[in-house]
């Protein structure tokens, strides 16, 4: 028992992992920023935090109409659509995750405007626009709205080594950088060429859709629509974003553990995937249609339970490699049809050249064992709902918030 304690403890000290201290406590992670510290609780957690931000007030709608003697009071006028804005997240614009609501919510605060925090999209509003004109003259009827655009980056806890040489753990960005927009509540009215308006309004922006300066802003029309210039035309509609390209391989023919292994560089220690200070670990499916759940570890486990770490690189002090697990022979993944599903179950299935089957693992300071694991394919963290024999380990896009997602690589 004395040997076989000592091998696993220096099959840890390998990847710089030993035996778990106390866990810490954890610390509030609102809004955090690259090189804030947090705790081992936060391993296995995600946050975005805004990188840019450009705010451009933007017309959506229009239409130019023009009022004679007479014909003034209140009129409700049908506009033109002449730019649409969708809200979007990335290569997502479902917004259905806590890290796409938590990321426009940040953008919100950064630029201090109420902007919209779910898929929405211009093209849903009311085009009907209803104003009171006392004057005569050529006007513009607009709704139009301040677009919001940016990047952003995403946050994992990691362990970083000071000036020192000592160890923290810090906020540090990891993979899932994009870009964002999102828009305000729309503005309606009417504006005339003659009309003082602020800079940089969305008024102005209405006011410069007139064409103040064109024959046909100067001509004289009859009562009503005005046809529309060029200025006036709707912008052409934006390019289809292209669907990831890096998804999961097609099915690939069943192979044994061993040539699965075989074609894999794993390492040579297996490790549990254990919760923190309980008896719980990682235990992987016999049948393929089961997913990876919490298991109990004893000598029927039959290897189950036991993970190698395989294709290890390293990048700026995280891990990224792919989970071979000794008793079925597969590697962990998120099935390609739920891959950006929230809580989707993490599966084992042959192991390929797939991103869907590689994982970073984010490491406390040297000494403890707990890890972060996150899908490189989703970006999504690993962890469970609850702690409890058979309950299965899933993918949070934003980890989970309790420390559940925080598990101790334990060499066996």
């Amino acid at each position: 028992m004395a040997v076989t304690a000592a091998a696993a403890a220096g099959a840890a000290a390998a990847l710089g992992l030993a035996a778990p201290p106390a866990a810490a406590a954890p610390t509030d992670t609102t809004a955090p920023r690259p090189g804030d510290t947090c705790t081992a609780a936060d391993l296995g957690t995600r946050h975005p935090y805004i990188k840019t931000t450009e705010v451009s007030p933007t017309i959506t709608h229009f239409k130019g109409w023009y009022v004679t003697e007479g014909t003034t009071g209140q009129q409700t006028v049908s506009t033109d659509t002449t730019t649409v804005i969708a809200v979007s997240v990335g290569l997502n614009d479902t917004i259905e995750t806590s890290f796409e609501v938590e990321a426009l919510s940040n953008v919100k605060a950064t630029v201090g405007l109420d902007v919209k925090l779910e898929y929405t999209s211009t093209s849903e509003e009311s085009n009907s626009v209803t104003w009171n004109l006392t004057q005569p003259g050529y006007y513009g009827f607009y709704k139009g709205t301040k677009k919001v655009t940016g990047t952003y980056g995403s946050l994992n806890c990691n362990r970083a080594q000071q000036d020192d040489g000592s160890w923290a753990l810090e906020w540090t960005e990891g993979p899932g950088s994009g870009s964002f927009t999102t828009f305000t509540t729309l503005e309606e009215g009417a504006v005339r060429c003659q009309d003082s308006v602020p800079a940089d309004s969305i008024m102005a922006k209405a006011q410069t859709l007139l064409d103040c300066g064109s024959a046909a802003a100067k001509a004289d029309h009859p009562a009503g629509a005005v046809a529309p210039t060029a200025r006036q035309k709707p912008a052409a509609p934006l390019a289809q974003r292209p669907a990831p390209t890096s998804g999961a391989a097609g099915e690939q023919p069943r192979a044994t553990g061993h040539s699965a292994r075989a074609a894999l560089d794993c390492s040579a220690e297996a490790y549990k995937i254990a919760v923190p200070g309980k008896s719980l670990s990682w235990g992987a499916p016999l049948l393929a249609d089961d997913g990876v759940r919490l298991r109990p570890s004893s000598i029927f486990s039959a290897h189950l339970d036991n993970w190698r770490l395989c294709n290890v690189t390293e990048r700026n002090g995280v891990l990224e490699a792919s989970l071979w697990n000794w008793g079925n022979g597969g590697c962990a993944t998120i099935a390609e049809e739920n891959a950006a599903t929230d809580r989707a179950v993490l599966m084992t299935v042959p192991c390929a050249e797939d991103d869907l089957q590689r994982f970073y693992i984010y490491r406390d300071v040297p000494g403890s064992s707990q890890i972060g694991v996150q899908n490189k394919y989703t970006g999504s963290m690993m962890g469970h709902d609850r702690y409890a024999d058979g309950e299965f380990i899933r993918q949070y896009s934003s980890g989970r918030q309790d420390g559940t997602g925080t598990y101790s690589l334990i060499g066996v």
